[in-house]
Parts: C-alpha cells; structure tokens; sequence
C-alpha cells in the first residue's frame, strides 16, 4: 500500500509540474475563482455554477443641483464547472516500484509516459479555452489576410484595451502562433528582453516583454472561418436598449459564431465619459440555437444610454453591417489580453474508497486527481488522471484579437 500511495503522489506531482509548463495561456490568465470549488466536507457540495457580480457603473452628477440618485443596476455572470477530461495509461507493477525506487528510472518514466500524456491533455485543453475566449472577443485590431510584420496592429490591439479601461498593472499577455510570430520576431528582436528577466518561473513559449506585454508562441490559436455571405443591412425600425439580436436583410448563408462586424455610424464610447470615439464599436457573433440568415445574436448588448452606455446612438434602419475579412475565408485570431479578461476554474474531485491509490493535488491553480487501480490477471497498474473544469469570458473588453 505504501509503494502505490508513493507512486501515485509521486506520479501527481509530475503532472502538476508538466502541466504548469505546458499551459502558456490557461497560466496567463484569471484563476482566483478556484477555491471557490475547492472540496470542503463540512460545507458538502459545491455545485457546478459560480456566480459572479459584475462591477456597478454610473453616471456622473454635474453641478451642485439637486441629487441625482441612482439605483444599483446589478448584474451577474456564471462560471460553469461541468467538463470532465483525462488521459489514461498503464504499466505493469515492477515498472512502477522500480521508477519509484530509482530518480534516474522515474525520469524516463515521466519522459516516455506522463509528459506525452499530459502534454496532450493541456493541449486539448487550451485549444478549447483559447477557441471559447476567442469566439467571445469583439474587439479586433489588423487587417484580415495581413499577417502583421510590425508592431501597428499589436498597438492598435493595446490601445483597445486602453479605451476600454483594462488595468495597466504588468498583466497583459500576447498569445501568437509562430508563423505571425517569425513575421515579427527578427524586426522586433532589439525590443524583447530576455525572458529569465520577465519570469521567475518558466513558462512554455514564452518570448519576452514589449507593447506592456509578456509575449508567448502558441500553436493552439483559433482559426476562424466566416461565412459564405459578409454583406448585410439592418432590416428593423424599433431598437431597444441592451439589445442582443439584429433583423437583417436576408442574406445567402447565416454568419458563423466568432465573426466580428461594425454596424454603420454606431461609434464606441468611453466607459466613464461616454464620449465617442472616432472607431466604430465592434461586436461579435454569439452562440444561437439555429443560425439565421435574418436574425442574429450578438455581444456586447448595444446601450445608447444610461450608466452601461457602450455606442453614442442606436443602429439606424438599413444602416450597412459590415463583418471583417472575406466571405468563406479563415484568418487566425491572434490575442492580447489583460489576465482578468478570461476566467479558468477546476474543481477538486473526490478521492474515491480505495484512497491509498487516489490522491488529488491544486498547483498553480489547476486540480488534477491520479488514480490507481489493479488488474490482477495482467499484473497491472491502471492509472487515471482526471481534471473537471470550467471556463468563462467575464471581461472581454479587455482583450482583443490580432486578425492575420
């Protein structure tokens, strides 16, 4: 019993130690909300939503008039905890007593078996979050079908996160796959300090520093493909406020969730001020039970007025929409962000009955649990290592893509 416990604790731990590694963009992002799932027997279960206030907003009194009181206009969002994922393997009992025993045995073991199992594990993984927190990104700096070669785009995607007030407190991030990187690292290579510089502990894919940014390489960025049509109008006369969905002039093929477009003269504001800023406000394609060629579901929900005010005016009858980039075509969706743009949780699974063979571990926000079990007539270890998490975009307006 001792030897398996060993093992298990031992196995776990290199995981952890794998897996923090690997994970260049789960890692560079919002993990406070883990604890929150954290098992607790005299408290019983955790249940699969958190629920998460948003910050309040106002508006500003001017003058010494009369006061202008305003009701807290609440709002929530939730972090579902429901995604079970793991990979899972085999060895037989001496291989593992043996790799216990011995350092120089147990890193070949980790070489040859638990690295290349964790390693795919976070990579699904990622891919999926970055695929989630992508789709949920209105924001877009770059010129679809131009891969940037300077930093004008990463400028433009930096000042998105300005005007939409992201904090500029050492906690921005790029993620790039390496195609675009290589289009900009040998121009750029004077700017970016070496990363032993940036980071006490290393992190896969990690660059360096400029642009108030860490920079990571990241093979896993989403690729978004439009539609086959990209030229629509408004097709309604009434337009309420914190809208979500637009009628349409009827188009040949249904926009594709994650597509970005601009509606004609409906300009950005400042969040505080509500002064309009010369670019058109951005918004997204959102998730829809059937996609539509005459309505479509969006984010952020349009307000002209109020404290949550996002545009200077409601869309206007017939006014163009226009998506970015060409019809049926992909185009890499590159990401700058602040680390509270995107939101990662796992909660801590239980340890089942035969506990000497089941240990869970929480490292650098990631719960991981290994389980063994054995296989008599094979003389065999079975081992599991489970991770059940959730995702979320709870400020997405302090991140922007970097179209290529």
């Amino acid at each position: 019993m001792s030897n398996t416990l060993k093992v298990t604790d031992r196995v776990l731990k290199e995981a952890q130690r794998i897996a923090h590694e690997k994970l260049s963009f789960i890692g560079t992002t919002d993990l406070q909300y883990d604890s929150s799932f954290t098992y607790d027997a005299s408290r019983g279960p955790n249940g699969q939503t958190l629920r998460i206030r948003e910050p309040n907003q106002y508006t500003r009194r001017q003058g010494s008039r009369v006061m202008d009181v305003q009701d807290q206009d609440e709002s929530t969002q939730n972090i579902t905890v429901a995604t079970q994922d793991g990979v899972d393997m085999r060895f037989n009992s001496q291989e593992l007593i043996q790799s216990v025993n011995s350092d120089g045995a147990f890193d070949a073991l980790s070489k040859n078996y638990i690295e290349p199992a964790i390693s795919v594990l976070c990579s699904g993984i990622e891919g999926d979050y970055l695929s989630y927190c992508t789709k949920r990104t209105y924001n877009l700096a770059g010129t679809a079908g131009t891969p940037p070669v300077d930093l004008v785009a990463t400028g433009a995607a930096r000042a998105k996160l300005n005007q939409n007030l992201a904090p500029k407190d050492g906690q921005r991030c790029v993620q790039m796959d390496s195609v675009t990187m290589g289009g900009l690292v040998n121009g750029l290579k004077g700017l970016f300090q070496d990363s032993s510089q940036i980071k006490e502990q290393y992190r896969e894919g990690m660059i360096g520093r400029t642009g108030m940014a860490d920079w990571y390489e990241n093979e896993r960025m989403y690729s978004h493909t439009n539609g086959a049509d990209v030229a629509g109008a408004v097709n309604q006369t009434s337009f309420a406020q914190a809208m979500t969905t637009v009628t349409m002039d009827a188009m040949t093929a249904a926009p594709t969730v994650g597509s970005v477009f601009t509606i004609a003269d409906v300009y950005a504001v400042h969040p505080e001020t509500k002064q309009a800023y010369s670019h058109l406000q951005q918004f997204v394609v959102t998730d829809s039970t059937t996609p539509s060629t005459t309505t479509m579901s969006f984010s952020p929900a349009i307000r002209s007025t109020g404290a949550k005010q996002n545009v200077d005016a409601m869309p206007a009858n017939n006014a163009v929409i226009t998506f970015v980039g060409s019809a049926s075509t992909a185009y890499t969706q590159n990401l700058m962000y602040h680390k509270e743009a995107f939101q990662f949780v796992t909660a801590d699974l239980p340890i089942m009955d035969d506990a000497h063979k089941c240990k869970s571990s929480v490292s650098e926000g990631l719960s991981l649990r290994c389980w063994m079990g054995s296989d008599i007539r094979n003389d065999e270890l079975l081992m599991r290592i489970d991770i059940l998490y959730g995702m979320a975009a709870l400020r997405p307006a302090w991140a922007s893509r970097i179209t290529s």
